[in-house]
């Protein structure tokens, strides 16, 4: 056995033997944990320069509690260059002008401390800002340097690396062109460095895990280099936990090591850093965006999304196309004929609870799935047809009745529109759509500012009059007030809450409606879904129901449910 391959071993081995030694999932707050991801460009304005702010957050947060959520998620707030939406980070420790100061973030902690509220921040573990002073450093070409081996250099690529470089300078805008792996950059230290994204944005050396020996730039994990990167990664989470942050949700977190195929390197990574997180941070978490639970979560991580990427299943609920925009580009084919939460009713359920099942199986006794309602990388699910608050709740009982811990993306709980066709700002290209403005109340900035609308960050939604959440919190029957019933409902009945077992009781030859039962200990929860425009039933087999929560006109009885247009219902029921 190599070295690599011994270190990775014996790093495996540390870890399941300190994860068996602590027996738990994560940190036990995680058992009734329910998060609210936030774009903190788009949320709350509170200096009137049309961009959010800490403050702004700080102004929100007894509105935030009043969801029902006990976490919050905020994207990159730290130091960047702004050119990918804050991804593009110059320094790690500390906190973008914008939004405020280091003494905001820790003000913003202690003030949802104050209410219950869990704090974590994104962590963009891959890659840095070409402006950050490490890869200045590292470029310098003292080859002794402290940052010299935290990015990837080297003097020679191969003829379609080349050729990549060439296609992506020739594009219409090359900064913002992913073509490639490599950027020319004539530096002191070589000649090209390894990206990750961006050609702003390279990526950090973790190393190889299967390093070519005539690529003398590939450096194996176990080399100073990507070692004194594992470190500064600690270092990182190191102070901001020590200020009170309760965790981190790591961008792209299965891409660290190069050529790692198994991704044996980088799970060895992770379970080290789990090691490290529990020893000294116990009640820290780890959120991962990998998007494929199985590995995810063994590796080390509390929580891994499923959603458009990585495990296939969640765009067969919620998008029909071949992009997560709800567009089709001439000469490409839809992905799927429909998708599920459609009022036509000629959706799927296969894919995604194959999938889904199998996925679960493998984690629900290591940690969480968590399937958001959106987030700030693809559409909201109000989008194209799909825009009643009928629909909408509809999809929101899903989303906050299924198993592992739900993530309502800001805006999702009043339904906010994704707007198609914004001009790109920051790197968001499509993206854009669905970091608009936080519509809290009319006027021409929806309560998001007291800019002038030219002065936004992004415009707001121009049915922002309708669709706000001061509209919504005067109205009984309004998505939002179902969305704080259900998380109510979620956190009384532990059937429903994180710890309960989840099983699909219906059949996939009829899709509609989709009919779940949620358990735990002698509580059975079943929860029955129709995003379609016609009535449905199905046989659930139980003796008695009592419904808990409902929209729409929905009945469930001895043996059977009924659900007509876009309705749901959620009963507490004893089985035959």
């Amino acid at each position: 056995m190599n070295k690599t391959k011994l270190f990775l071993a014996s790093i495996a081995l540390a870890a399941s033997q300190a994860a068996a030694a602590q027996g738990q999932k994560g940190p036990d707050w995680l058992e009734d944990a329910f998060f609210y991801q936030i774009y903190p460009s788009s949320y709350q304005d509170s200096d009137g320069n049309g961009i959010g702010d800490l403050q702004g957050i700080i102004n929100r947060l007894d509105y935030i509690k009043s969801l029902g959520v006990n976490a919050i998620w905020l994207n990159p707030v730290f130091e960047s260059g702004w050119f990918d939406g804050g991804y593009d980070v110059i320094d790690f420790y500390r906190i973008d002008p914008r939004f405020g100061t280091n003494t905001d973030m820790v003000r913003l902690t202690e003030e949802a401390h104050k209410r219950g509220i869990k704090v974590c921040l994104d962590l963009v573990a891959g890659h840095t800002s070409t402006r950050s002073e490490w890869f200045k450093q590292s470029a310098s070409g003292d080859v002794n340097s402290r940052y010299a081996d935290y990015y990837i250099w080297t003097d020679s690529i191969s003829a379609q690396d080349k050729a990549d470089i060439v296609k992506r300078h020739n594009s219409e805008n090359p900064a913002s062109n992913t073509t490639g792996k490599y950027v020319e950059a004539n530096a002191k230290r070589a000649k090209y460095y390894l990206k990750n994204y961006f050609e702003c944005q390279p990526a950090l050396n973790y190393g190889y895990a299967n390093p070519d020996p005539s690529h003398p730039w590939e450096q194996p994990v176990t080399a100073p280099g990507p070692q004194a990167v594992r470190r500064e990664l600690r270092n990182i989470m190191s102070f901001w936990f020590d200020k009170g942050i309760d965790g981190f949700r790591v961008d792209l977190a299965a891409s660290l090591v190069k050529n790692d195929p198994e991704k044996e390197a980088v799970k060895a990574l992770w379970h080290e850093m789990r090691e490290w997180k529990d020893k000294n941070y116990p009640q820290c978490v780890l959120i991962s965006e990998w998007a494929n639970p199985p590995l995810a979560i063994p590796a080390g991580f509390s929580i891994d999304f499923m959603f458009s990427f990585g495990v296939k299943g969640y765009a067969s609920l919620f998008f029909d196309h071949a992009t997560p925009w709800g567009q089709v580009k001439p000469g490409r084919t839809p992905t799927y004929d429909y998708c599920y939460f459609d009022m036509r009713g000629k959706g799927k359920l296969d894919e995604f609870i194959t999938n889904y099942t199998n996925s679960y199986t493998k984690t629900k006794d290591r940690g969480y799935i968590a399937i958001p309602t959106c987030n700030h990388d693809f559409q909201r699910h109000n989008i194209g047809t799909r825009n009643t608050p009928e629909q909408l709740k509809v999809a929101m009982t899903f989303f906050l009745t299924m198993p592992g811990i739900p993530f309502i993306y800001y805006g999702d709980e009043i339904g906010m529109k994704y707007q198609e066709d914004l001009p790109s700002k920051e790197g968001s290209n499509k993206r854009g759509g669905s970091r608009t403005p936080m519509q809290w109340a009319k006027g021409e900035t929806a309560g998001f500012s007291t800019c002038k609308p030219s002065e936004l960050y992004l415009p707001v939604d121009t049915d922002g009059g309708r669709i706000t959440v001061e509209t919504q919190d005067a109205e009984p029957n309004s998505l939002l007030n179902y969305t704080r019933a259900l998380a109510r409902l979620r956190h009384a009945t532990p059937a429903l809450n994180n710890q309960g077992d989840w099983q699909l009781i219906s059949s996939l030859s009829q899709p509609y409606p989709m009919v779940y039962k949620r358990t735990l200990g002698k509580q059975t929860i079943v929860v029955a879904l129709n995003p379609s425009g016609k009535t449905v039933k199905a046989n659930v087999g139980i003796k008695s129901a009592t419904k808990l929560l409902s929209t729409g006109r929905a009945t469930i009885k001895k043996g059977t449910v009924t659900l007509g247009s876009c309705s749901a219902v959620v009963a507490e029921v004893e089985e035959l």
